[in-house]
């Protein structure tokens, strides 16, 4: 190899070590496991509006989840049927069978449980 080539790819190899590695951001936060929430039992953080499949065998077949700081709203719906709910952090709301508590709640995210047991 001759002295020309071997600096040059010493240079590239140097350049690339000095590179630094993107770490995720804090504002990169992981998606919440929304089909844990199935079953109707599941701990879920959300930072949006969020719409998901519920099991039939609660006659809903999907639940839609927003939020502001003063409450959540949750929308449930299904073949012929629809529902609605509102509540404030540290109250519950039950829908044929699921109870959803609003653990916390802010401007920016909130965190709910679901509960088949109420």
């Amino acid at each position: 190899m001759s002295a020309r080539i071997r600096t040059a790819a010493l240079a590239v190899a140097a350049s690339v070590a000095l590179v630094p590695a993107i770490a995720p951001t804090a504002s990169a936060a992981a998606k919440p496991n929304l089909r844990a929430c199935y079953d109707g039992n599941c701990k879920i953080t959300i930072t949006k509006k969020v719409s998901f499949r519920i099991d039939p065998s609660f006659v809903f077949t999907k639940l839609t989840v927003s939020f502001n700081a003063g409450g959540v709203r949750v929308k449930s719906s299904g073949p012929g049927v629809s529902g609605s709910s509102y509540f404030s952090e540290g109250s519950s709301s039950t829908l044929n069978g699921i109870t959803i508590v609003a653990l916390s709640l802010s401007k920016k995210k909130a965190v709910l449980r679901l509960s088949t047991q109420g």
